[in-house]
């Protein structure tokens, strides 16, 4: 997780905001909660005050886990503590207490949770239950970071600090968000973990979460402009061979991510491509420190959540009572791209079960501006357009008298882009206001968008997954049209379905 100021608080300012969370939804009922300007309402996010990263991903007993980089005190970043929430359909969520306090002055950023099965940390209560242990970097402000343990034999509701922490330092002050799961194949637990000025990931090994063993270190490579953050390594399915799989890792940089694939052999990560080879799981300004989940079911896909917000503005986006939310949680699968892997992102099926009221298009071809009779700031909506004989078009979201939010295809760049010039209030930072832009080849001059609205929140999955663009805009309530463009040409557009979505709150 990024740097940033850190102000001291006493253990009475705590104790005051872990009994808030705890009745979060007392405060939800009665305050209006979820219903402010910019809410998004099928996307998570806290109740009240400031998130970031996601962190600890885990699924046990039929519920995920969603952790997160929290401050209990305030809509800005700071006194970063580890929020909680939970569901069993990646949809609906349940806010529970704060699990980690910051600590005097230790504050608990990003890392991981693992379900102990075997014990190996000694936590469990019984020799055959397994405890829940986080593994999380402690941070003294401009002093150290270094790696602790904490232990919860409830399944997550408590919590208990290992008695003889750190469990990993090097006496560094950037060093930080460990990513740990278990390898079966050696029998022992793996910490990915970031050095962000050194552009590496560097990989340690424990039999016990204890005591790590330094392994190897991945990188300089790929994008080096922005310090690395938040690594996350799994084994990803190949489209089609389910049966074939390859590893991949997630890395950030300050305000992106990039990904790698290649081998990893229980000490060392090696990249099938050169250094210099960039590929990105999310080309929008709005996507970071996506993790996934540990422990999900044997024919499950892997599955990661990340942080829609951007480093660049993240303080002062113009919400009110709430700062930050979650991504749509997605599937993730490769496809191999001539001699490359590209990842490929699908959103949950379980999306499907929150689909209200519907309704589809004939197929047609239009120029210029085409009005659709879908309406509204929450909804999915799915169409495949053909530019055989347009250079520009695409679909348009958030519209009104002024404002509007683009997503279109342009066929001269060969770019899949979102242009928030005109999306709505962009007065409150110059970095906003602008159009993103994303390589994509076309095959017959067609391409597939699935579009999901929420609010404040556009994640855009073109080709069924193989480019994602995720992008903030804040529109005014009234600017709730939606339309087709073509520019330079006439373009058509296959049969359109699309889906009102509810609240997940209500």
């Amino acid at each position: 997780m990024f740097k940033r100021k850190f102000i001291k608080i006493n253990a009475m300012r705590y104790l005051l905001a872990i009994i808030a969370s705890a009745l979060s939804s007392f405060a939800i009922a009665q305050s209006g909660l979820y219903n402010e300007n910019y809410r998004p309402q099928f996307h998570f996010s806290p109740a009240k005050n400031w998130l970031n990263d996601p962190n600890g991903l885990i699924y046990q007993d039929g519920v995920y886990h969603l952790f997160y980089q929290y401050n209990p005190l305030g809509t800005k970043w700071g006194h970063m503590s580890w929020g909680h929430s939970i569901t069993k359909d990646l949809i609906h969520w349940k806010e529970l207490p704060v699990a980690l306090n910051e600590i005097n002055d230790t504050m608990i950023f990003s890392g991981s949770a693992v379900i102990d099965k075997n014990n190996s940390a000694g936590f469990a209560k019984n020799a055959n239950d397994a405890a829940l242990v986080a593994i999380y970097t402690a941070h003294q402000e401009n002093r150290k970071q270094a790696q602790h343990l904490a232990f919860s034999n409830d399944k997550g509701n408590t919590w208990t600090h290992y008695d003889k922490n750190p469990v990993l330092d090097q006496n560094k002050k950037d060093f930080r968000d460990p990513q740990v799961f278990w390898y079966e194949k050696d029998k022992k637990w793996i910490m990915a973990l970031a050095e962000p000025y050194l552009h590496q990931i560097s990989f340690f090994a424990s039999t016990n979460l204890k005591n790590w063993e330094y392994q190897s270190a991945f990188g300089p490579a790929g994008d080096t402009t922005g310090i690395w953050e938040c690594p996350s390594l799994f084994l990803a399915p190949v489209v089609g061979q389910p049966d074939q799989k390859r590893w991949v890792l997630l890395v950030s940089q300050n305000s992106s991510m990039q990904y790698f694939t290649g081998d990893f052999d229980g000490k060392k990560f090696n990249s099938d491509e050169p250094a210099t080879t960039l590929k990105r799981p999310d080309y929008g300004p709005d996507y970071y420190a996506a993790i996934t989940y540990n422990n999900l079911p044997a024919n499950a896909k892997p599955t990661s959540i990340g942080w829609l917000n951007s480093w660049n503005y993240a303080n002062e986006i113009p919400t009110s009572t709430w700062r930050g939310a979650m991504s749509l949680p997605r599937e993730l699968a490769l496809k191999k791209d001539g001699n490359s892997w590209r990842l490929v992102q699908s959103p949950v099926p379980a999306i499907k079960n929150i689909r209200g009221k519907g309704g589809s298009v004939q197929p047609l071809s239009f120029e210029g501006r085409k009005d659709l009779s879908l309406t509204g700031q929450q909804f999915e909506i799915v169409f495949e357009l053909d530019l055989s004989s347009t250079s520009d078009a695409g679909l348009v979201v958030g519209k009104g008298s002024v404002n509007e939010t683009l997503i279109g295809y342009d066929k001269m760049k060969k770019t899949l882009y979102i242009d928030r010039s005109r999306s709505g209030d962009i007065s409150f930072t110059k970095d906003f206001g602008k159009r993103y832009e994303a390589p994509l080849s076309l095959t017959d001059n067609r391409i597939k968008l699935q579009v999901f609205f929420d609010n404040s929140i556009i994640e855009v999955f073109a080709n069924d997954g193989e480019l994602v663009m995720t992008a903030q805009i804040f529109p005014s309530k009234t600017d709730n049209k939606v339309q087709l463009y073509s520019n330079g040409g006439m373009a058509k557009v296959s049969a359109i379905e699309y889906w009102i979505i509810g609240s997940i709150w209500k």
